[in-house]
């Protein structure tokens, strides 16, 4: 079991949690992702929630593979409202920002976000270990070589799964030396990684939980799952439910998913076992 701190709220981890997504920004890899304006923002919010999210994860940034970078500024203007409104219309949520930038993180948390969810572990922008150890949040840590504009041009291992246990104990250390004490980790599926790499890390997931810190995962809908079954990204949510169910047996105790009710399904299923 582990607990989170989320600005005065206790996060139990006793179970796996699922944490939904959704992107203010019109380039996400998946257009069923992608809510522009307040009252879209609202609406999926509402129905995540009702599903059962116990997490919601905002970003304005899309970090596909060769996407377009913005800046710190613009990505404040998609996500600060929206953040804002989400914690004025749901007050229990909580809610996590989904950026890479210092400023985007504090501001965020000012307007009601509660967890730091930075896909680039402070390579981008090393000030936000700062800002989470400051503001006494959750950090996730994800494992990334590269920025997403390059990261597929890094897809080089010599033992995959150490070399990401490396990075997570350096990083780890890192995040403490800020004054982060509530840290998670995602390994980073799809970034700085091929499919087969993918697999590879989904299969051996379990050498993760020696770091002793909740593991996230993020699998829905991505390229791993369409391009080897040779669908679409709106046709891959069956895929998805798979690889989240191996997931869950290997010791992941956050998904972090499009379609929050069958990923609750999965999880009421796997917990039956």
């Amino acid at each position: 079991m582990y607990t989170l701190n989320c600005k005065g709220r206790l996060l139990v981890i006793d179970k796996p949690l699922v944490m939904g997504i959704i992107n203010t920004t019109p380039d996400s890899f998946y257009e069923g992702s992608r809510f522009m304006g307040e009252s879209g923002v609202l609406k999926q919010a509402e129905q995540m929630l009702k599903a059962g999210a116990d997490i919601l994860d905002l970003g304005g940034q899309s970090t596909r593979p060769n996407s377009v970078v913005i800046s710190a500024e613009e990505e404040l203007q998609r996500v600060a409202g929206a953040v804002e409104s989400l914690h004025y219309n749901f007050p229990e949520a909580i809610i996590s920002i989904d950026t890479y930038y210092a400023n985007v993180a504090r501001e965020a948390v000012a307007a009601g976000a509660s967890i730091i969810n930075d896909i680039s572990a402070a390579l981008v922008d090393p000030a936000i270990l700062t800002v989470a150890g400051e503001l006494k949040v959750p950090y996730v840590c994800s494992h990334i070589k590269g920025t997403p504009a390059t990261m597929q041009q890094h897809a080089t291992y010599e033992n995959l799964t150490r070399e990401v246990l490396d990075f997570f104990i350096q990083k780890i250390a890192e995040c403490h030396q800020a004054g982060i004490t509530d840290i998670i980790i995602d390994p980073g599926f799809g970034f700085a990684k091929t499919p087969a790499h993918n697999f590879t890390l989904l299969k051996e997931l379990a050498a993760l939980k020696m770091l002793n810190k909740p593991i996230l995962v993020g699998l829905s809908r991505k390229s791993t799952i369409y391009k080897t079954l040779g669908i679409t990204a709106a046709e891959a949510l069956n895929g998805t439910t798979v690889l989240n169910t191996v997931a869950l047996l290997n010791g992941a105790n956050i998904i972090r998913v499009h379609d929050v009710k069958e990923a609750k399904e999965v999880i009421r299923l796997v917990c039956s076992l």
